[in-house]
């Protein structure tokens, strides 16, 4: 079913391997540092803080609103995605909300600028071995991936408006010179994502076919995490 049980184990070991990465990035640079990660994760630090602020305590961890906030999108990926991809990205949230929930905040340093280079360096290293096994760490992901299935067209425009909206707020709430150290995380993690994920090539193929929409489909289902790019001419 998973296409054999080394494929298996190395992706369980990644999966395992992001969720201990995005624990200790958040827990001892991000939140000590008061720097906002990418996606899903910077997502439920936003969530997470505003909720602080109104209710005058943390009733909800970020540990759990990470996990909530991926539900419908793994619900949605089940449904359009395919049931193994949906699995994988589920194990590999509930490591990450696992870890991040027992792995202890920790003040390594004050320097926010400290925080946000290594603590995007950890994360972007986690989400590039992810990556390079063909595992999602859910979030704004399975929906790029779902858009792209729909419409056989890339969007990575989301990941930007996303993020734009993390590191806005990340201003609001701490100061503007937070939203610049978020900046700084994101553009490291990015960094270190793409120098890891040595899987990542370019390669265009041309088909001629009177039915598009099916090859898209086909395609995308034998290789939804790993292709970029579908186009329909």
């Amino acid at each position: 079913m998973f296409g054999g049980w080394e494929k298996l184990t190395h992706r369980f070991s990644a999966s395992v391997l992001y969720g201990i990465t995005s624990a200790f990035a958040l827990n001892f640079f991000y939140q000590p540092g008061r720097v906002y990660a990418s996606g899903a994760t910077g997502a439920a630090q936003v969530a997470t803080e505003i909720l602080t602020r109104i209710l005058g305590h943390n009733y909800l961890p970020i540990s759990a609103t990470l996990f909530l906030i991926n539900v419908p999108l793994m619900i949605l990926a089940w449904f359009r995605l395919g049931k193994q991809f949906t699995l994988f990205t589920l194990l590999t949230v509930t490591m990450s909300s696992i870890f991040i929930h027992f792995v202890p905040e920790t003040t390594l340093t004050p320097d926010p600028i400290i925080n946000a280079i290594f603590g995007g360096t950890i994360m972007g290293a986690g989400v590039g071995y992810a990556m390079r096994n063909g595992i999602s760490s859910g979030g704004t992901d399975i929906i790029a991936l779902y858009i792209r299935k729909r419409t056989g067209h890339n969007v990575g425009t989301l990941g930007f408006i996303v993020n734009g909206v993390i590191i806005f707020t990340a201003g609001v709430l701490f100061g503007w010179e937070y939203m610049l150290y978020s900046m700084i995380a994101i553009f490291v993690s990015s960094r270190v994502t793409d120098a890891i994920f040595t899987r990542q090539k370019r390669m265009q193929v041309m088909i001629v076919t009177e039915n598009p929409e099916i090859i898209i489909r086909k395609l995308f289902e034998k290789n939804a995490s790993q292709c970029n790019n579908f186009e329909q001419c």
